[in-house]
């Protein structure tokens, strides 16, 4: 099975807009990386355009891509959420949240209106972007005594690897992320010291 090792997302939040018989539709789109994330910047946007009347969005998480939400906030069904995550997976995209506000003009648009709206709200949101490709990493927290604090950073230093959230006493820890490719070949090479313990904080 081939190993996914990057994914690509996007780099700035950027917002399109589309009018449609008086109602406006405007997208925001960003990266974001939880749904914890998600609901703090839904919470955010809502504040901001606390007098639309529906903010529909969705989102995908993970490099297998497994992980997705589309929600409609009270339009009819299927006629928000699916075609704003159907713009996400066309453009490829993951770790990425789109939400588009609607200001209501007085007309209805139908099941149809709404779904190109939304649509295309997202999409200029989307084209407005700078997508990136990011490279997926594998965390850990090194564990270990004070007696081979400098072995192991030699060994960091030696593999060209950054670590942060050191704390140096007695029990030694540190963060470190190795890239996936190199993962398996790093983590057998710190198998070798002794004294030493691993804690897997997972890919991302």
């Amino acid at each position: 099975m081939e190993v996914i090792s990057t994914y690509n997302t996007l780099k700035l939040r950027t917002e399109g807009l589309y009018k449609e018989k008086g109602s406006k539709f405007i997208g925001i789109a960003q990266s974001c990386y939880s749904e914890e994330e998600a609901k703090e910047l839904l919470s955010e946007w809502k504040k901001e355009h606390h007098q639309a009347g529906h903010l529909c969005y969705a989102y995908r998480f993970g490099k297998e891509l497994t992980v997705f939400r589309a929600n409609d906030d009270g339009e009819p069904s299927n006629s928000a959420g699916a075609p704003i995550l159907g713009q996400i997976q066309s453009f490829g995209l993951t770790n990425v949240l789109i939400g588009v506000v609607r200001y209501y003009g007085g007309t209805k648009l139908g099941v149809g209106g709404l779904i190109n709206a939304y649509r295309t709200a997202a999409k200029e949101a989307l084209e407005k972007n700078e997508i990136i490709e990011v490279e997926v990493f594998h965390h850990f927290r090194l564990i270990f005594d004070y007696p081979i604090m400098s072995d192991i950073m030699n060994w960091l230093k030696k593999s060209n690897l950054d670590y942060k959230n050191q704390l140096f006493e007695v029990n030694c820890q540190l963060e470190v992320a190795f890239p996936l490719l190199r993962s398996e070949q790093l983590l057998a090479e710190l198998n070798e010291f002794e004294d030493l313990s691993t804690l897997d904080l997972g890919e991302y």
